[in-house]
């Protein structure tokens, strides 16, 4: 039997024309961190493995409990723990596999054929079947290789992209014909075209968080990080930079805006006063990359930064693109 921890992870993946968007913790992004906690596994897109929509792949340790009696699978008695106390028993989850539909530029019906003839015949043995056997163009190929979904077959990205940039449609009577070539070794992509990559493609990283490869450039400018900020005291000067991810205006707040900025080690809720939201309005509604200056709020576990200015750095994510949820 499954945990129901990681079905209800990949329920929140699996509707193949709502894909959702994810980021990363200093190993995985923070608004993944909250739709999937740390003790489930999420799998990339990947040809040879994923449906159309998000899965549950078994692991190693699921695997194996699953297969113990019935018995054995219980948790020491008595029992001492309540289900939500972080010191009962783990239960060894599955892994979500993140499923075709996530992959931008392409078709559920193409996706569907992809998992067919993956069903039907087999696993694919290169790119050049995948294509033949699935019907795929090479625009299809373009987008797959964009979102490093031909990893088992073709390698890091660069070499999926020159393999799918290398197929073209042939004509009928050799649409069936294997294509047979040296394969060209070219050199794997640097860490952080790879995480452009995936936001563009993908809409999410499984990498690290972006401000995770900015992290010494922004130490150097002054700002702390999200975790940092939590050893902070009440009414302490301070400033920190995240990305937007929530931008908020209640009717009942008297004008005042809400901002949450994510990085690499979790998020800061950020209180910008009317008057402010006023002074520096561009600002506040086109930075992607904010940084705030302000004053530390803690009342017991509720902390916030009221915000004296902001400042727009989104000129640091360079094509990276980003988006936040905004209310008003």
């Amino acid at each position: 039997d499954h945990a129901p921890l990681a079905l209800v992870v990949a329920e929140k993946l699996v509707c193949p024309l709502a894909p959702v968007r994810m980021t990363v913790t200093p190993e995985r992004p923070a608004e993944l961190r909250v739709a999937v906690p740390e003790s489930v596994t999420v799998l990339p897109v990947d040809v040879q493995f994923s449906d159309v929509a998000a899965t549950l792949q078994e692991t190693e340790a699921s695997r194996a409990w699953a297969q113990r009696p019935l018995q054995a699978r219980r948790h020491p008695q008595p029992y001492r723990f309540s289900p939500s106390d972080p010191a009962r028993p783990a239960t060894p989850q599955p892994a979500v596999r993140l499923g075709l539909a996530q992959v931008a530029g392409i078709g559920v019906p193409t996706l569907t054929r992809i998992v067919q003839a993956r069903q039907s015949g087999g696993p694919f043995a290169s790119v050049d079947e995948l294509a033949r056997r699935a019907r795929l163009d090479q625009a299809d190929l373009r987008a797959l290789a964009a979102a490093d979904a031909l990893h088992s077959l073709a390698g890091h990205r660069r070499q999926q992209v020159w393999e799918a940039a290398a197929r073209h449609r042939a004509p009928a009577l050799l649409r069936d014909a294997p294509i047979e070539e040296a394969p060209l070794a070219l050199d794997a992509p640097p860490e952080g075209e790879d995480i452009l990559f995936d936001y563009a493609a993908l809409g999410l990283t499984l990498r690290r968080h972006p401000l995770a490869l900015l992290r010494e450039r922004l130490s150097a400018m002054g700002f702390a990080t999200a975790a940092q900020l939590q050893q902070r005291r009440h009414g302490e000067w301070t400033s920190t930079c995240g990305i937007v991810t929530v931008r908020q205006q209640p009717g009942t707040a008297s004008g005042v805006v809400f901002v949450t900025l994510e990085d690499e080690t979790g998020t800061v809720n950020v209180i910008v006063w009317p008057h402010l939201k006023e002074k520096q309005r561009e600002e506040l509604v086109h930075s992607r990359l904010m940084a705030v200056h302000g004053d530390w709020q803690r009342q017991g576990e509720v902390r916030h930064l009221v915000a004296h200015r902001l400042v727009n750095l989104t000129h640091l994510l360079g094509r990276l693109g980003t988006r936040s949820r905004d209310f008003h």
